[in-house]
């Protein structure tokens, strides 16, 4: 499985892509990382699945709500 990797993902307010670095050796995460761009914090999601070694990686807005 690859544990330390890097990928591109796409702001969710500015639409600049950033390069970020993913460590999953610590399984299912949830940070922050800030936009190098516009500043404003990006929520990051990390599904780490051992069965299909698969790492899902998700980004959306710090101000998006859920109901």
């Amino acid at each position: 499985m690859r544990e330390y990797f890097e990928t591109n993902v796409v702001c969710p307010h500015c639409g600049h892509h950033t390069r970020i670095e993913v460590d999953a050796t610590a399984g299912d995460q949830d940070y922050y990382e800030d936009c190098q761009a516009c500043c404003n914090a990006m929520h990051i999601h990390v599904l780490r699945n051992e069965l299909t070694d698969n790492v899902e990686i998700s980004v959306d807005a710090d101000d998006e709500q859920y109901f």
